[in-house]
C-alpha cells in the first residue's frame, strides 16, 4: 500500500507536535501512518534535545503557582535565549513544572526530573523538557525551585 501524504496530515501533524513543515513531511514519509509519524518527531525531539545539553542557559524566567493558598512555588527556568521565554511551550512548560512542584513535593531537582508528569505518566518531568527543547531548538533545564507551606 502507498501511503499518500496529503497537506492536511501535514498540517495536522505540525499542530499536534509543533514540528517543522519539513520535519512533519520526513516523519510522515518514514513512517507512512500517522501515529508512528507522532513517535517519530517525538524521539527526534529527543535527540536534539541530547545534542543541546551542554549549551549555556543564561536566560530564563521564575514561575510562581500558590495552592490554596498555603503552598507556594518558585521555579526558575533557565534557557538559552530570551526570545524562547515568550513563546507558549516555554511558558506551558514552566506553569506545569511549578505545579509539578505544588503537587508531588521533589526533594530536588534531580528528583523532579525521574518524576512522572501528574498529567501524562507516560512522561516524566524530564521527558516533557525534552520535547520543548526538541520543539524550541535551545537547551532548557531547571535552575532549581522553592516550595513554601503556609
Amino acid at each position: 500500500l502507498n501511503y499518500m501524504i496529503s497537506i492536511n496530515d501535514i498540517k495536522k501533524l505540525r499542530e499536534e507536535t509543533g514540528a517543522g513543515i519539513a520535519d512533519c513531511r520526513e516523519a510522515l514519509e518514514k513512517s507512512k501512518n500517522f501515529s508512528l509519524a507522532v513517535t517519530f518527531l517525538k524521539n527526534k525531539g529527543i535527540e536534539k534535545a541530547a545534542k543541546k545539553e551542554g549549551r549555556d542557559t543564561s536566560s530564563g524566567l521564575v514561575f510562581s503557582y500558590v495552592h490554596a493558598g498555603k503552598i507556594g512555588v518558585l521555579v526558575a527556568l533557565a534557557c538559552e535565549t530570551d526570545f524562547v521565554t515568550k513563546t507558549d511551550a516555554f511558558l506551558n512548560l514552566g506553569k506545569e513544572i511549578a505545579l509539578q512542584v505544588a503537587s508531588m513535593n521533589p526533594k530536588n531537582t534531580a528528583e523532579l526530573l525521574k518524576q512522572e508528569y501528574i498529567r501524562d505518566t507516560k512522561l516524566t518531568i524530564g521527558d516533557m523538557i525534552k520535547e520543548v527543547i526538541g520543539k524550541l531548538g535551545e537547551n532548557i533545564k531547571v535552575d532549581g525551585f522553592n516550595r513554601l507551606t503556609i
